[in-house]
């Protein structure tokens, strides 16, 4: 068999893979979140979401709503080396993030079912 018929077989079986794929996986929420940071972010997305007084009284005076607080978390960047992850019960976990063209950050408690706000506040404020 000469390498143009092998290579035709080939490209043949792997697009009617792709098809298969396509077919099967079509409108499944699929993601490859396997990055810490991604993973970290998925996982405090997920649960619900507290905030502490402090953090209620910041989001109450910066008119902030709680779509953009979880817009925050989810596209914010977990500091690693400001976080307390060798907690057993909570984790604590650092994010920044920008909110109109200021640096933000938050601290949050990823406990086992929920997730609360700590602190919540402006950088060089």
């Amino acid at each position: 068999m000469k390498f143009t018929q092998r290579l035709a077989y080939y490209l043949g079986g792997f697009s009617i893979g792709l098809i298969i794929l396509m077919f099967f996986l079509n409108g499944k929420d699929a993601s490859c979140d396997y990055g810490p940071n991604a993973r970290t972010v998925k996982n405090i997305s997920s649960k619900t979401i507290h905030y502490s007084n402090d953090v209620s009284n910041f989001v109450t005076n910066h008119t902030i709503d709680s779509s953009t607080v979880v817009n925050l978390i989810k596209y914010g960047n977990v500091d690693f080396s400001k976080s307390n992850t060798k907690l057993d019960s909570c984790k604590i976990y650092h994010i920044d993030n920008i909110y109109k063209e200021k640096e933000i950050e938050l601290r949050i408690e990823n406990c086992d079912s929920i997730a609360k706000i700590l602190v919540m506040s402006y950088i060089n404020e």
